[in-house]
Order: structure tokens, then C-alpha cells, then sequence
């Protein structure tokens, strides 16, 4: 930095990027092992925006409790806010803070269930969920299987692209392929799933099937805020022509070709 003031040399160092070794990693683990506040963050995983009041309920807490909550989520980088109108909602602030609650899921013990409720929503989340938005569980497994057997999908550094086979068999379904491609996001990646421990597809295409399994009702979410997902008969039908998947498979936990890859920690 010869040449440089003392005065610029200070600006370009706090300008730098920050070290490895000084990530305040205690202090994100703090705001999410609060119980109440990894609550609120579990309900966000559904990749929806929700209102202080709906995660208040969702976590046990009163209004001005989920407030003072969400507000140290908010200064803390892991929720921001959306306004629509006078209405203000709540949602993850990035797919990486999605990321890093799928991860912890990795290591994490299951809770106890007690409920016949709490029986029937591990039953559904294990079948089809959201991780964050894109799909998990056996349907979202089987989906990644199914692309990668068919050679839509090749290996890359930086995780995958999308073959001519791939374009055409998702393009056919009107997924949103140069959307995706144009997304300031991880284009095509694989997702470790916490519970069949075997890749899903995440990143903008991830979350461009998705969408598209969502807005054609072949997915639909069984509940306001919840992440499981049911399968309609339409979905059935497009798992079956499109992606040659099988209720059998899904049921099973087995996609178009067991193991077929491995990934970064997940949903």
C-alpha cells in the first residue's frame, strides 16, 4: 500500500472483506436457538411471509413477545420484512439463512411426538415439503434422481447445468428455465435431505420446479404456513410422464436411482 495515507489504508481495511476467524458465529446461534425464535424461522422455511400474528400462534408467545423476537431476527440478518399495503410480513432474509436452519435439522435430534397430529405431519413432511422453495422429502429426492438418470442434469463446479435434455423435459412442464438462469443465485445445486439423507435440487431451478408443481396445483401445501405438501392427482400424473416416477417409488423413499448423488448440507 505504498503511496497510501494512514487515513486510506483504515478505509481499505474496513472495507475488506471479513475474515473466516472473525464471523460471530455464537451470535447467530444464539438468535436461533432461542426456542420460540427457531419456531418463527422453522414456519419461514415454508417460503412463505408470514405475519408477526400468524408466527406469534405458530410459536406459543404473545404479540409483543413475537415482536421483540422478530426484531432481533430482523437486526440479526435472518428475516427482513415485506409491506403490502398497511400490512407488514416476515420471511427468511436469503435461501442461505434457509440453508443453514436445513443444516442444523442435519444434526439435530427429532423431538418427541405425543400427538396423533404430530404423527400425521412427520408422516406428510417425510413425502413432500418445502425446503426453504424448493422441493424435499421422497417427491423432491426422487425428482433430483430422476433428472440426473435422465442426463437432464450435469456436474459442474459449481454444481449443475442443465443439459439440452434437461431444457426440453422442464421447459415441456413450463418451468421457468431462463428465469432461473438469470436469477443472482446458485443456478442448480444438490441439497442434502435431512431425512431421506440423499440429494434434492435447490437453487433458482430448484425453486423454479417448485414453483411451477405449486402454481399447477400438482403440489399443494396442507396447511397456511406449513411445509409439507400433498400430492394431487395431477401431480401424480406429471411425476409419472414427466420424470417417470412412480407412487411406488415416492412411498418407497426411492427415486430413479438410489444415491445417485451427494451434497451440501440441507432440507
Amino acid at each position: 500500500m505504498q503511496g497510501m495515507s494512514t487515513e486510506s489504508i483504515e478505509a481499505a481495511r474496513a472495507a475488506a472483506p471479513v475474515a473466516v476467524g472473525e464471523v460471530d458465529v455464537a451470535a447467530v446461534a444464539r438468535l436461533i436457538g432461542e426456542p420460540a425464535r427457531a419456531a418463527m424461522l422453522d414456519a419461514l422455511l415454508a417460503g412463505r411471509a408470514l405475519a408477526a400474528g400468524e408466527l406469534a400462534r405458530i410459536a406459543g408467545v404473545s404479540p409483543g413477545t413475537a415482536s421483540e423476537h422478530l426484531a432481533r431476527l430482523r437486526d440479526g440478518g435472518l428475516v427482513e420484512v415485506v409491506a403490502a399495503g398497511r400490512h407488514r410480513y416476515h420471511r427468511l432474509a436469503s435461501p442461505e439463512v434457509g440453508q443453514v436452519l436445513e443444516a442444523l435439522a442435519l444434526v439435530s435430534r427429532p423431538k418427541p411426538v405425543r400427538t396423533l397430529r404430530q404423527s400425521r405431519t412427520n408422516a406428510a413432511l417425510l413425502v413432500a415439503r418445502t425446503c426453504y422453495d424448493h422441493l424435499a422429502g421422497q417427491v423432491g429426492v426422487a425428482v433430483h434422481d430422476a433428472l440426473v438418470t435422465r442426463e437432464a442434469l450435469r456436474t459442474v463446479p459449481a454444481g449443475y447445468e442443465l443439459t439440452t435434455v434437461g431444457v426440453e423435459l422442464l421447459t415441456g412442464i413450463g418451468v421457468d428455465v431462463p428465469t432461473a438462469r438469470s436469477a443472482r443465485r446458485a443456478f442448480a445445486r444438490p441439497c442434502l435431505d435431512f431425512t431421506e439423507r440423499r440429494s434434492h435440487l435447490a437453487g433458482a431451478l430448484g425453486a423454479a420446479i417448485c414453483a411451477r408443481f405449486l402454481a399447477q396445483g400438482w403440489l399443494v401445501r396442507r396447511a397456511t404456513g406449513d411445509r409439507a405438501l400433498r400430492v394431487t392427482d395431477g401431480g401424480r400424473r406429471t411425476l409419472t410422464d414427466a420424470f417417470g416416477i412412480t407412487d411406488a417409488q415416492v412411498a418407497a423413499g426411492a427415486g430413479a436411482t438410489p444415491g445417485a448423488a451427494t451434497g451440501a448440507a440441507g432440507g
